[in-house]
């Protein structure tokens, strides 16, 4: 059989893991609130009524590829796409090039920062591996532009961050709802984890501290993380209402999990109202 990411490939291990997987949508969840082209999940609602739900969307999505059958990672990246041009034919016009890049540029990055913090230093074949892998993605998807390989992808990806970020009422608004949706006591986590993956101009957009916060108790999990006690204390940092769903993304997802259809239901009929200062 013939996979879309080889069974023993990095990027398998970094997504067939509940803490890295975490830790990728962490920063990503920041980035993606400076992202100059956020205003497109806002359209839909989806991403400020549920952000929760929203990054379990895009999990499945994620994972389906990297652990499928070439087949099936195809369809998966197929009815991605097809979901965003329902989007984009419902609004009236494409979401830019740079955005979809943007996206792709962010979860090469986490994949390789969350892995870093939690486990050790990869090797440069394993990131070439990484950025290959999300740039055939993005090669399906027919997003242009894409590097050639890891050093092409950093160069790009400075570009990106110094033209694609800028603080907004998006911004402030997508704080609120992660505040709203993880409470008093898991929102103060969150930005701590973010000030530890994040780069400095993320950090310092956002005003996050370097996560010294949560670095004592990281070292102490990464040698007991198999323990039962850090399990348990880790259950209990995570929304109870996800914790089964959380803890499923150790190991490969489901061969028969439904993914979302591709279909013009999933728009709204109007766009979701932009957030006021």
């Amino acid at each position: 059989m013939t996979y879309f990411v080889a069974p023993g490939s990095i990027v398998r291990r970094i997504w067939g893991t509940a803490d890295t997987v975490l830790f990728i949508f962490a920063g990503a969840a920041a980035e993606f609130a400076l992202n100059k082209a956020v205003d497109w999940l806002y359209f839909t609602g989806r991403l400020p009524a549920d952000p929760l739900g929203r990054l379990f969307s895009t999990v499945d999505y994620a994972r389906r590829i990297v652990f499928a059958d070439r087949a099936g990672a195809e369809r998966a990246i197929d009815a991605m796409a097809a979901i965003h041009a329902a989007v984009e034919a419902k609004r009236g016009r494409p979401i830019p090039a740079g955005a979809y890049r943007d996206v792709l540029f962010l979860l090469i990055a986490y994949s390789i920062g969350a892995f870093e913090v939690l486990e050790r230093p990869l090797t440069g074949p394993e990131r070439e591996e990484i950025v290959a892998v999300f740039c055939r993605v993005g090669q399906r998807m027919g997003i242009p532009g894409l590097p050639t390989g890891y050093a092409d992808w950093q160069a790009a990806r400075a570009q990106h961050l110094a033209a694609h970020l800028v603080p907004s009422p998006y911004t402030a608004d997508l704080y609120r709802q992660y505040r709203r949706h993880l409470g008093p006591l898991r929102y103060p986590l969150l930005r701590a984890v973010q000030g530890l993956v994040v780069p400095p101009a993320v950090r310092a957009l956002l005003h996050l501290g370097r996560g010294a916060a949560v670095r004592p108790a990281l070292a102490v999990y990464r040698h007991t993380r198999q323990l039962a006690v850090s399990q348990w204390a880790k259950s209990t940092l995570l929304p109870a209402a996800y914790r089964a769903r959380i803890h499923a993304l150790d190991g490969a997802p489901a061969a028969d999990a439904a993914l979302p259809q591709p279909t013009t239901a999933r728009c709204p009929v109007g766009p979701h109202r932009a957030p006021t200062r």
